[in-house]
């Protein structure tokens, strides 16, 4: 039976991967940027979505250099705060219940202290749950290309945020030659002072780096895992640990981690019994929102209203909340879910 993208988007539904400077409304990184008097190739917002979506990037790296015009705009407290409100009313216009969304606040240092660069998302956040009643938590995130030192200052400056909207620590960016275990103090103080744990990985590089991730960092989830698939031994540990993999087809897709969407390993991960979740990545630049990643998923993989409802279930279980939270967000979804046909 084939299921409308409409019905999609009346589902109740949450996400676990999304970057925040992957998500400014087109109309705001436009006015943002004539604010700063920075130049961009297009004049209106529309053209300016167009040039955002990265559909040709013949890498990862190629397809990161886009976010650089988002981070340019990214460095004032007003900004921040702004785009994080704006991204929480989005999400909750298709019926997104709860949402972890991810940023490196070192993007805009020196601009702003790595404790402004926190603070600002977390109040605009805090301004969309109360408006909107979605939940929203914020992951920071190290990058692979910086030095290590810093991700452990991102960790130390997050982990004074948990219970205040910081739930995890991330670690993002060009993942070829950098392996993340050059960051393991950052990963360790996180879990240490009560963060989950989150890491990129399988994604440009190959099993081996989601093993570092796991073993060396201690991650909880893994986000990408796509390259799971090329050592079965690790992929047999992560279904046993009952390991989340936070997926994003449309985005694997566009940095050619996978040739196409009807080639990606998301089918045969949940098959097996793998705590599969769909995620958007950046919608701004792959042009989506996650009613429509569920409907590819649909389209392309063969995934079934039942399953897709257990995908949607998949992201509840496994969002980084205190456990009696996680449990009521689990009873509240599925309730809604079996209400809607």
């Amino acid at each position: 039976m084939t299921v409308s993208l409409d019905l999609l988007r009346r589902l109740p539904k949450a996400e676990l991967h999304v970057h925040l400077d992957g998500c400014l409304r087109p109309a705001t990184l436009l006015e943002l940027s004539r604010a700063r008097s920075l130049d961009l190739p297009v004049d209106t917002a529309d053209e300016l979505a167009a040039y955002m979506l990265v559909r040709h990037a013949h890498s990862l790296e190629e397809y990161l250099e886009r976010y650089d015009i988002t981070v340019a705009v990214m460095q004032t407290v007003e900004a921040m705060e702004r785009i994080a409100y704006e991204f929480v009313v989005d999400v909750a216009r298709e019926n997104v219940r709860y949402v972890e969304v991810r940023y490196c606040p070192a993007l805009s240092t020196p601009a702003l202290s790595l404790v402004e660069a926190i603070e600002a998302p977390l109040a605009g956040l805090k301004r969309g749950e109360a408006e909107t009643g979605t939940v929203a938590r914020l992951i920071v995130c190290g990058l692979r290309t910086l030095d290590p030192k810093i991700s452990l200052e991102i960790a130390r400056a997050g982990a004074d945020y948990r219970g205040d909207g910081v739930v995890a620590f991330d670690l993002a960016g060009a993942e070829r030659g950098h392996p993340a275990g050059a960051h393991r103090e950052a990963f360790a103080y996180a879990a240490a002072h009560g963060l989950a744990i989150t890491c990129h990985a399988g994604e440009a590089a190959g099993a081996e780096s989601i093993r570092d991730a796991i073993e060396t960092c201690g991650a909880e989830r893994i986000g990408h895992g796509v390259r799971l698939r090329d050592d079965p031994a690790l992929e047999a540990l992560v279904r046993d640990r009952g390991i989340a993999l936070e997926m994003c087809l449309t985005s694997n897709a566009h940095t050619r981690t996978v040739p196409d969407v009807a080639t990606h390993p998301m089918r045969r991960y949940f098959d097996e019994g793998i705590p599969v979740t769909v995620n958007t990545d950046g919608r701004l630049m792959d042009g989506i929102t996650l009613s429509d990643e569920l409907a590819l998923a649909h389209r392309a993989l063969g995934f079934s209203r039942p399953e897709i409802d257990r995908l949607i279930l998949n992201a509840c279980a496994h969002a980084f909340l205190p456990a009696a939270e996680r449990e009521a967000l689990v009873s509240r979804v599925r309730a809604e879910l079996l209400e809607i046909a």
